[in-house]
């Protein structure tokens, strides 16, 4: 029996040098519980990765992102991850958390360690190593500004 690839796509979203993240909820029966992940999720049947990432985004901090710029394709055995990059208009508490347990704007530094300090959780807490990859890449790019 063969499982199918999911596709998801996702945003790194950047503001001042810093990257956004979501602190995922720690629930152990999701990928990667209490773990610092990218925004976005599956795609659809029908919906393109970009109309994807906009609904997701949407639906998980309430932000409206108008344009994305592909970034790459990061495949795995059960997962294809697209991943875009834009940057992040507003400030953080004009955001609204609809899912997840906490988010942050991460600095290189933390991407790079592989943890940040959550105040909703209380405690320091693991960077995804799919995501911590993906941000490495970006940040050795130098694309975010």
């Amino acid at each position: 029996m063969t499982t199918k690839q999911v596709e998801v796509a996702i945003a790194i979203l950047y503001r001042q040098g810093q990257l956004l993240m979501q602190l995922r909820d720690n629930i152990p029966s999701i990928l990667y519980p209490g773990y610092w992940g990218l925004f976005g999720g599956h795609i659809e049947p029908g919906e393109t990765p970009e109309e994807a990432l906009k609904r997701e985004i949407l639906e998980e901090i309430g932000y409206t992102l108008l344009e994305a710029s592909l970034f790459g394709y990061y495949p795995e055995p059960h997962v294809l991850r697209h991943v875009f990059h834009a940057p992040l208009t507003v400030e953080l508490n004009q955001l609204v958390l609809t899912e997840g347990w906490d988010m942050g704007l991460l600095t290189p530094e933390q991407i790079q360690k592989g943890e940040c300090y959550s105040e909703r959780a209380g405690q320091v807490r693991p960077l995804g190593p799919a995501h911590q990859r993906i941000l490495l890449d970006f940040l050795e790019k130098g694309v975010s500004g």
